[in-house]
């Protein structure tokens, strides 16, 4: 079982987002998360690229994780959402 601690956890480590809300929605099993998340280091990628830095940051817990919704945004994107 993978908790929601650990994921938010891992995301900060290695990620430094400015924002971060993970949901476990699979009841408190931790089988199946949505991530939204907001860090620099996705200037410039595209949307696969994030979200296999997202993956790699999990990846120890990838194994126990069957469902994985993914938003990734720039603090620029994130900023344009918000007004």
């Amino acid at each position: 079982m993978v908790s929601q601690q650990i994921v938010e956890e891992k995301l900060n480590k290695q990620l430094s987002p400015s924002h971060l809300e993970v949901e476990d929605e699979s009841d408190g099993c931790g089988a199946k998360y949505r991530i939204l998340i907001v860090s620099q280091q996705f200037n410039d990628k595209s949307t696969l690229a994030c979200h296999r830095l997202v993956q790699a940051a999990l990846k120890e817990e990838m194994n126990s994780i069957h469902a994985l919704t993914i938003k990734t945004l720039t603090p620029q994107k994130w900023a344009e959402r918000s007004t």
